[in-house]
């Protein structure tokens, strides 16, 4: 098939692309068309493969023209984009050419056939500018303290949770089950608020009308109306500046008993610790492994942040919906649902799918923005990696998480968990060559917990 091709590019990384399809190849495409329909279709009056051409044209007219032009255009098209080496005019694979007007030209056997369509391609990523550029590493030092908490922690999660005995009150980090309701101004409950059996932990928040503080005394089986007014400013819009009586009753009370911190907790923990040293020495170096992951990832974030916001890259429509719906299959798939029963989900909570959407657009360009120029300096930069390289790597995961490199290998065994690696190093060396591009400095000192709450 002859055909001719002009293209232009418009906003969005979408392209105009105009075809022209030689009369001779309309003409020829039509007869033999029309021919293969006539030679398959029965009608009445007629057998089978011998209907007139002139009798199947008066039957069908306009809608055999439309969908012979149809199928020419197909052919046109898959015919340019096979010949496209390069890739750069090819379509995105979840998007579709559509006829610019979405209606289709007038057919005419003794003209060539001009078309438009549009559709989004690949967008052109360039990564020239590094001007200016500042990556500050946040300075975080993990000490005693770091470790208390994380073996407090290891406490907490191996306590024994035991009821308080009778008389005693309500105190900070008892785990308390309550009934509540909500009373209006008469002291009736107010319809749909009332809760049974509502197990929280005393001091963390975790309760609609924090009040923790206000149960703090009070004994099994007592009950209480509370009057809370809330700050204006309070981050729960239902709760703020407005006054509350809520009436509460304790049902039960109870508290963890902590176990010791010796060389039996360690090995309750795990068996390959013999002492509590033992267990000392891997958190410190978890912790420690720990911050050096984050604020690496920190680094790389800044890095990319800035490179996004001084390279800009249109993104193309289709791309940024086609991210948004993997993130809504993958929440959906984190509550065990479908995208539909997830849709409905949302629904009833008074949000809607398409609220959701739009408060994750600036995230999904961003996110697909990175994306795109850190693959475009993989391939500039022609990083690869090694079989050395990715070995050396096992051994540094093997140490950082206290294993063997046997254990390692055996995770990465999987083929595309070794792929993910291979990637993650590619990733870290292109890191490291761009850093020697653009300006690193330390940046404020941090504490280690709140290195983790700033994290995005």
């Amino acid at each position: 098939m002859k055909v001719t091709k002009e293209l232009s590019r418009i906003e969005n990384s979408a392209v105009k692309l105009t075809v022209t399809i030689a009369k001779e190849d309309v003409a020829s495409g039509y007869n033999a068309a029309v021919s293969k329909y006539a030679k398959n279709i029965q009608l009445p009056g007629f057998r089978k493969g011998h209907v007139p051409v002139k009798v199947l044209e008066q039957k069908y007219g306009e809608s055999l023209k439309q969908e012979i032009m149809g199928d020419l255009i197909d052919e046109s098209l898959n015919q340019i984009f096979s010949e496209d080496d390069t890739g750069d005019i090819r379509p995105l694979p979840y998007t579709q050419p559509r006829l610019e007007g979405d209606k289709l030209p007038a057919l005419d056997l003794n003209a060539d056939l001009t078309y438009t369509v549009v559709y989004d391609v690949f967008p052109k990523v360039e990564v020239k500018n590094f001007d200016g550029i500042t990556v500050k590493e946040p300075q975080v030092t993990v000490g005693d303290k770091e470790l208390q908490e994380e073996l407090k922690a290891i406490q907490e999660r191996n306590a024994v949770v035991i009821d308080k005995k009778d008389g005693e009150k309500v105190a900070k980090d008892d785990i308390v089950t309550i009934d509540y309701s909500e009373l209006d101004d008469a002291g009736n409950v107010i319809d749909g608020s009332a809760r049974e059996g509502f197990v929280f932990t005393v001091g963390s928040g975790e309760n609609i009308y924090k009040i923790d503080d206000d149960i703090i005394g009070m004994k099994k089986d007592e009950s209480k109306e509370i009057s809370k007014t809330y700050a204006a400013d309070d981050a729960d819009k239902d709760l703020a500046g407005k006054t509350k009586k809520i009436k509460v009753t304790v049902k039960a009370i109870k508290v963890r008993n902590l176990p010791a911190l010796d060389d039996d907790l360690a090995q309750d923990v795990n068996e390959k610790y013999k002492t509590l040293d033992d267990l000392k020495k891997d958190i410190a170096v978890n912790l420690e492994t720990a911050k050096n992951r984050k604020v690496a990832e920190l680094k790389s974030q800044s890095l990319l942040d800035q490179l996004v916001e001084k390279n800009p890259v249109e993104l193309p429509k289709s791309m940024i919906q086609a991210e948004q719906a993997s993130r809504w299959n993958m929440m959906a798939q984190q509550f065990q649902t479908t995208p539909e029963q997830l849709d409905k989900m949302i629904a009833a909570s008074g949000q809607s799918k398409e609220d959701l959407l739009k408060q994750w657009t600036g995230d999904s360009e961003k996110m697909l923005k990175s994306r795109l120029i850190v693959d475009t300096l993989l391939r500039e930069k022609n990083i690869s990696v090694t079989p050395e390289e990715i070995e050396a790597e096992y051994e540094k995961i093997a140490k950082d998480n206290s294993i063997t490199v046997d254990e390692v290998k055996e995770h990465y065994k999987d083929a595309k968990a070794k792929e993910y690696l291979i990637d993650e190093t590619k990733e870290n060396k292109l890191y490291d060559e761009l850093y020697k591009q653009v300006k690193v400095v330390k940046g404020d000192k941090m504490e280690f917990a709140d290195l983790f709450k700033n994290a995005r």
